[in-house]
């Protein structure tokens, strides 16, 4: 299958990475090219960015979450109808979960599904020395399928000398094959504020499309399209098992699954919605925001991660649904609810503004900011006692990103860091509720996301 396809990679987080990679889609855009994104890790905020401003269906390529083999099946049916498939590495080029492993980095990424890469070098401050940086990248492992170089944070008129000077360097350290591509000019068109809000609000939806509009329009007058276009048709051919994965007969009938998607909740893996559709689920999306009542007939929830902390005020004021949720739960409604929808489960949450807001009250517990980030990267989530949908000793995996922490994360399973140095109690299992900090990968532990489908239709029954 061919896939044709291309990396940003940079030397480090905050290098131009994910500003380069909008800039291209949106410059393939007008060149009416039907582009397709991906973002390495499990940064959810990016590929809800490709997808909500620059309109491109995105999702994540991550190897702590995912096997060789179910990457590459899952990357070439996203990517099969594009023109073109644009990935965002993650940190830098050869960054892993550990100090000093290139396990789950971009650059292992990049070798498991055999990407081109093209390297966003910031070149601000730097002459010489730029060379010296790009040496080392590509000579740091012998297979870095670095093909070429974008100049980041350059002047127009330094940019032809640069490219001058890192050409001639590389011809001469033998990489006659690796160009540069284009530059990217310091202007504020390039420049991303933190997107904790930008997301979020319909105005600055509006001005984030502008920008990546022009961010497009300029780089498709610095940067070489047709040569990129030419590096990423020239990627070798994928040969993926995309035999179609079937139900083993559990499932008789579909489920109704209830998905909290507003401001307040927007963070959830397309894998994971994807899976539980093959697993027959009918999802449909409501706003604990806006609407007062749950989607009629729901067989199970999900309550996703997002910002709640920043729009508790709005939540707390939608008592109707809150009731309406609360009882529903205790009555047995299979719920899993993930870092913000764990929150909002909680007796009460301290807002934005320091505020204390009620909450929806299903947990005995109060989540707090606690002003620094509180857990941070990959976990293996672990049973320690049997749960309706994890056993004990069961595994699933999945990551955490969170400054605010509740005063009971719960103890009915472990998290335990990919070293296996550290480990703490997490997870409120009672019931058919799972609720807990943690983001989960289900395709990770197939008999999770089963045994939570199965709920689904036990609760419908009963009904």
């Amino acid at each position: 299958m061919q896939i044709p396809r291309i990396m940003l990679a940079a030397p480090a987080s905050g290098n131009g990475k994910t500003i380069a990679a909008c800039g291209l889609m949106a410059g393939f855009q007008q060149m009416h090219k039907e582009v397709r994104a991906c973002k390495c890790g499990p940064d959810y905020i990016d590929p809800m960015f490709h997808r909500t401003v620059l309109g491109v269906d995105s999702e994540n390529l991550d190897l702590f979450f995912s096997e060789e083999a179910e990457l590459e099946k899952n990357f070439c049916s996203h990517a099969k109808e594009a023109d073109i498939t644009i990935v965002e590495g993650v940190m830098g080029y050869y960054d892993g979960m550990t100090l000093g492993s290139v396990k789950g980095s971009a650059y292992e990424i990049a070798k498991a599904l055999r990407i081109p890469v093209i390297l966003v070098l910031p070149c601000k401050g730097m002459a010489a020395s730029a060379l010296a940086v790009l040496k080392g990248l590509v000579e740091y492992q012998k297979d870095s399928n670095i093909k070429g170089v974008l100049l980041n944070r350059i002047s127009p008129a330094l940019y032809l000398r640069m490219k001058e000077m890192v050409e001639q360097g590389l011809k001469e350290m033998g990489y006659k094959d690796i160009s540069v591509l284009g530059y990217l000019p310091e202007d504020k068109v390039f420049q991303l504020e933190s997107r904790h809000l930008g997301l979020i609000t319909p105005e600055e939806i509006d001005g984030l499309m502008q920008q990546m509009k022009h961010a497009g329009e300029m780089v498709s007058k610095t940067v070489d399209m047709e040569k990129i276009s030419e590096i990423a048709e020239l990627a070798e051919a994928l040969n993926p098992n995309l035999e179609d994965w079937r139900e083993d007969g559990t499932q008789k009938q579909k489920v109704r699954i209830a998905v909290a998607r507003d401001r307040a909740f927007c963070f959830y893996y397309k894998e994971n919605l994807e899976y539980l559709k093959k697993l027959g689920c009918e999802l449909t999306f409501f706003s604990p925001m806006e609407d007062r009542h749950l989607p009629e007939g729901c067989d199970g929830l999900l309550l996703g991660g997002g910002y709640p902390e920043l729009y508790a005020k709005e939540l707390e004021a939608n008592q109707e649904i809150m009731t309406e949720i609360r009882k529903q739960i205790l009555e047995g409604l299979p719920c899993l609810a993930e870092c913000g929808g764990f929150q909002y489960l909680q007796e009460n949450l301290e807002d934005a503004d320091g505020k204390i807001r009620r909450m929806a009250g299903v947990i005995s517990s109060s989540s707090r900011n606690q002003r620094r980030l509180v857990r941070f990267g990959y976990i293996t989530v672990e049973g320690i006692e049997d749960g309706m949908y994890l056993k004990r000793g069961e595994q699933i995996r999945g990551h955490e990103f969170h400054h605010w922490d509740s005063s009971s994360n719960g103890d009915a399973c472990r998290a335990v860091k990919p070293d296996g140095k550290r480990s703490w109690p997490c997870i409120h299992a009672k019931g058919s509720l799972f609720a807990g900090y943690p983001h989960l990968h289900y395709p990770s532990n197939p008999d999770f996301a089963r045994r939570f489908v199965e709920a689904c239709l036990i609760y419908r029954m009963r009904r």
